[in-house]
């Protein structure tokens, strides 16, 4: 014959299954998810299967769970009938597991009756820890609760000024309530997967500042974040194997307790407290310190969604200015080549028997309105890139170096003898010329705005293992660090082009990284003080099989 211990062991997910079953029913149970909802009752379940008592009291594992499953259940808002209805529940459902079960499977009748003894021992626990609570606690809670909420009604935002000092006057409201001499707010990091602290209040206030915890179970904030509903809890933080802040041990600090923030869901953060005496935390303590992690998770959540929205907002307003701005310049730049080539036509319609000898105002008229396709094609073109798409090459036999050398003349007879071609012999590929002279054009015209004035601007041309590299160098001030992130983004235009008040929409070098990309090659940026800046293309000896993908990576970055 089984006992009901063993009963329970074989059974435990059938019982526990038919008690949520049951106990979901309840309108308290109503909103909560499954694990909200199951609490720390399996785990009580699974403690009723190491044994009982031979008196059939509870064991103090037992009722730790049983405390534990009340103060959540309390900041749930369920009615004390209803969690000792479950406590009965429970008995129903083991009852209607062995009855099914075959006679030799079944425990005997004292076994029985012990195990009933300890649910009864569970539900008079239950009702005491309800009556204390009531009666002891809920007005200095709320006292808590409302100053808390105070000062979180004036810290909107994580990040912002200040920010720091009214998270740390929230862990002083905390440490009140809790009669504690230490507090800290350690906040989780996705990216390094680690908890740093955010703030900190009473002894080693300083030291606690710059603490950061790893994730792993040996240490006690990564504890914490393991436990879920349940506090975590340290009898001597100057004993424990657990890994804790030098400066709590060397603060005087003994026991902690933690929370962690909130108790499901994606994890925020860990909030703990510690005491000078070496104690264990009371229920009260406990479900306290609860409640204020509960509410202090409520205030982070919304400081994270605010400063979220605020990033929104700031994002939006910067894209409104781009575009005004864009369009302002558009406005101005278009203006030009087609006045240009309306006087000239005008002029034209003046005098038609003079038009022979005016070829001139003719060929005036096709290279402003070629000027004017050439604008209209680039902002196509970049859009096309934003949209993460290809550009269309018509791809042919070229020579690299010729290209080169033809956007150096050209630019040599606009802007004077400041260029320099340094080109391998017959870098041949298959490329498009009209694209790579447009890039190394762009690239060109940067060097002369950004570059040194009295340093001449060099083309290099050279042949790798893997295809080819086209350079372009010039002296001068090197480009931030923070803009070489960004400068291949569509309208982006550097903090000294921008003060400055340089002409241009931002788009070259977006045209030029789309060059490269669509020939299945990259772009290179590299810019030092004292060494100039250096944008280099360099492409596969083939760009055929390129121009067959049809998905381009979504961000344009220096180097990719």
């Amino acid at each position: 014959m089984a006992t009901v211990a063993e009963f329970i062991r074989s059974q435990h997910p059938d019982i526990l299954r038919c008690w949520v079953g049951e106990a979901t029913q309840t309108a308290s149970a109503r909103g909560l998810d499954g694990p909200e909802f199951r609490n720390v009752m399996p785990r009580y379940l699974a403690s009723l299967a190491t044994g009982q008592a031979s008196n059939g009291s509870a064991t103090r594992e037992q009722l730790r769970h049983v405390e534990s499953h009340v103060s959540a259940r309390l900041r749930q808002g369920f009615h004390v009938a209803e969690v000792v209805e479950e406590f009965a529940l429970l008995g129903r459902c083991i009852c209607r597991a062995w009855s099914a079960a075959p006679p030799e499977a079944q425990p005997d009748v004292a076994d029985v009756a012990r195990l009933f003894t300890t649910l009864h021992a569970a539900m008079e626990a239950v009702t005491d820890l309800f009556s204390r609570y009531l009666l002891e606690d809920e007005q200095t809670e709320k006292r808590y609760l409302r100053l808390l909420q105070k000062v979180a009604s004036e810290s909107p935002g994580l990040d912002g000024p200040g920010s720091r000092k009214q998270l740390t006057e929230l862990l002083e409201v905390i440490l009140d309530a809790m009669g504690a001499q230490s507090a800290a707010l350690l906040l989780y990091e996705p990216k390094d997967e680690r908890l740093v602290t955010a703030a900190s209040a009473g002894r080693a206030h300083e030291q606690l500042e710059r603490y950061a915890a790893s994730m792993d179970l040996s240490t006690f904030a990564g504890t914490i974040a393991a436990a879920g509903e349940e506090t975590c809890s340290l009898w001597d933080a100057g004993t424990t194997e657990l890994v804790v802040g030098e400066s709590l041990r060397g603060g005087g600090i003994h026991s902690l307790l933690g929370v962690r923030l909130p108790a499901h869901h994606a994890l925020i953060g860990v909030l703990y407290v510690g005491l000078t005496a070496t104690r264990e935390f009371t229920l009260q303590e406990k479900q306290r310190l609860q409640t204020l992690g509960q509410h202090l998770s409520v205030h982070l959540e919304n400081a994270r969604l605010y400063a979220n929205l605020q990033e929104k907002v700031e994002a939006l307003q910067a894209e409104r200015s781009r575009r005004e701005q864009f369009v302002t310049i558009l406005a101005h730049d278009l203006r030009g080549p087609l006045s240009a080539a309306k006087m000239g036509a005008q002029t034209l319609l003046r005098t038609p028997e003079k038009l022979d000898a005016r070829r001139d105002l003719a060929l005036k008229i096709t290279r402003n309105i070629d000027r004017t396709d050439q604008m209209v094609r680039d902002l196509l073109d970049a859009n096309r890139i934003e949209a993460g798409q290809r550009l269309p090459l018509r791809l042919d036999a070229c020579d690299l170096g010729a290209i080169a050398r033809d956007v150096v003349e050209e630019l040599t007879a606009l802007h004077g003898e400041r260029f320099v071609l340094e080109a391998d012999g017959h870098v041949q590929g298959i490329w498009s010329a009209e694209e790579l002279r447009r890039a190394l054009w762009n690239l060109g015209t940067n060097a002369i705005k950004y570059g040194a004035a009295d340093r001449p601007v060099t083309f290099t041309v050279t042949s790798t293992d893997a295809g080819a590299r086209v350079s372009v160098h010039n002296h001068g001030r090197m480009i931030p660090r923070g803009d070489q992130q960004n400068i291949f983004q569509p309208f982006f235009r550097t903090r000294s082009a921008r003060k400055e008040l340089s002409s241009g929409w931002g788009l070259g070098l977006t045209l030029v990284w789309g060059c490269a990309q669509a020939h299945g090659g990259r772009v290179e940026l590299t810019s030092e003080p004292g060494e100039g800046t250096t944008f280099s293309l360099a492409l596969p000896r083939d760009a055929r099989p390129f121009q067959k993908e049809r998905e381009a990576p979504a961000e344009l970055s220096a180097g990719v």
